[in-house]
């Protein structure tokens, strides 16, 4: 059945060029690495991380099956995903893009920190650094942010990215403690 609107953004828009490598003021975000897989597995083994993420990485082998997925997703141009790695190129984070629609050009922002790297606006910085690549070099129409309601870290880093509120989703996503509901934020690449 054919489209009456062409898609926003064509196929190979993503895998048809190497993953960029952003500078986040003062941070990098990077491809993930396969020795990145320690720091991960540390990271999911944060309590918090656990909570909002609904995963945890037992062994060193998932935690390369996680980040080795991403090359994956960047191919299929279906997820993206950096490592915010600070000056000695170490992880402190993850920024990410997942959900992606070439065809509607959007996506929604994916984000966490480790505790060590928290209070520095580290998610903040690197949601930024994203949110300008995908509007400005990509040209994605619209990115979205979801988090629980209880997750208010989560929900200050969006309204310091310029990700306004839009709505409440009822019982939208399910936690180790039940039912949650969601916050929905936006940004469009006018609101820049």
């Amino acid at each position: 059945m054919p489209l009456l609107v062409e898609p926003a953004l064509p196929p190979g828009t993503l895998r048809d060029a190497a993953q960029p490598r952003l500078a986040a003021d003062g941070l990098v975000l990077r491809s993930w690495r396969r020795g990145d897989a320690a720091a991960v597995r540390t990271a999911f083994g944060c309590a918090d991380i656990q909570r909002w993420h609904v995963r945890r990485l037992d062994t060193l082998d998932e935690a390369t099956e996680w980040v080795g997925q991403w090359a994956d997703g960047w191919d299929a141009e279906t997820a993206a995903s950096w490592a915010v790695a600070d000056a000695d190129d170490q992880p402190l984070g993850q920024v990410g893009l997942r959900g992606i629609s070439l065809a509607e050009g959007s996506a929604s922002v994916s984000y966490w920190v480790t505790p060590a790297a928290r209070g520095r606006s580290v998610a903040t910085r690197s949601v930024n650094a994203l949110s300008d690549w995908a509007f400005h070099v990509i040209g994605f129409n619209r990115l979205n942010v979801s988090h629980s309601i209880a997750n208010a870290a989560s929900c200050r880093v969006a309204e310091r990215s310029g990700y306004r509120l839009e709505g409440t989703l009822r019982q939208a996503i399910k936690h180790t403690d039940g039912w949650h509901d969601w916050h929905i934020h936006g940004r469009l690449q006018t609101d820049n």
